[in-house]
């Protein structure tokens, strides 16, 4: 019985499939039906009932399941104390944060941490998402907080931190400051103002128009969600915002609920999968993910 099988036979429980296993994991799907079958016949028990359009687990699949985390969990903590023994005297940890999460209290995560691990040297980039998760999949930045409106790329893990909807906000003597809610064709001969390009929220508003069938008429991007408020409440256009900036406006903007469709964008903290970071690096991304959890 190797971890490896143990590992694939946790994952398949989860994702109740073997094709969505086998993609959590990056690896082949024949493989990982390979390794269960493997550990079936070594078990001399089928641990999966497979007759159903999705993978369930056998009554012994059942019983074997809390053995397979309990082993898998020891070797986390085998390595963890390692790290821990090890000081983390040296190391490195490269992060990455877009500009709009201010109210993550990222400066403060980095602080506790650094009072945790004081021997790990810790960088900090700012930039848009599209550029950060460039930045993980190739190795330069260890974790990042992004904005997403899709799917994260192959390889990368996410824990979403936050997920809202996204308002169309005006100034008081707009004539849409009247409404309450507006459909997204409406806004096709509107200035909008929004994020800049390879930012989560300029993906969600691009993606959004085309499906609607027009071109958004963009007059003006900024790279700070307050700055594209300020432009709005001085009547320069119509500012695409996150929905909780919208409602602590609401003294000099008007904020509408946007449908048809309606818009979302999320905040999460990325990081590689496919490759096992440093020891600094592991370390901060277990800290990160418990604070933002």
């Amino acid at each position: 019985m190797e971890l490896r099988q143990l590992e694939y036979f946790v994952a398949v429980s989860e994702e109740a499939s073997f094709t969505k296993a086998a993609a959590r994991l990056h690896v082949a799907q024949p493989g990982v039906s390979a390794q269960i079958r493997q550990l079936e016949r070594e078990l001399g028990q089928p641990l999966f009932d497979r007759s159903g359009r999705t993978v369930r687990l056998t009554e012994v699949g059942a019983a074997v399941m809390p053995f397979a985390r309990a082993a898998l969990g020891a070797v986390t903590g085998a390595r963890l104390a390692v790290d821990e023994l090890a000081g983390l005297v040296r190391g490195h940890a490269a992060v990455g944060m877009v500009a709009s999460c201010g109210p993550l209290g990222l400066p403060g995560l980095l602080a506790e941490f650094h009072r945790v691990h004081p021997g790990v040297e810790i960088s900090l980039t700012e930039a848009n998402s599209d550029v950060l998760l460039d930045g993980i999949q190739s190795g330069r930045l260890d974790v990042a907080v992004v904005g997403l409106a899709t799917d994260p790329p192959p390889g990368i893990e996410v824990q979403v931190v936050v997920d809202e909807a996204l308002v169309a906000a005006v100034a008081p003597d707009d004539p849409l400051a009247g409404s309450r809610m507006v459909r997204l064709d409406a806004l096709q001969d509107r200035a909008l103002i929004t994020l800049t390009r390879g930012t989560g929220l300029r993906t969600a508003v691009d993606s959004a128009c085309a499906k609607a069938g027009f071109r958004p008429r963009i007059a003006f991007e900024a790279s700070d969600p307050n700055i594209l408020a300020d432009l709005a409440a001085q009547g320069l256009g119509v500012a695409i915002l996150p929905e909780s900036l919208g409602a602590a406006r609401t003294a000099d903007l008007r904020p509408l609920t946007v449908t048809a469709p309606a818009l979302r964008s999320k905040l999460a903290l990325a990081w590689r999968a496919d490759t096992a970071p440093g020891p600094a690096a592991r370390a901060l991304i277990r800290h990160a993910r418990a604070a933002l959890r």
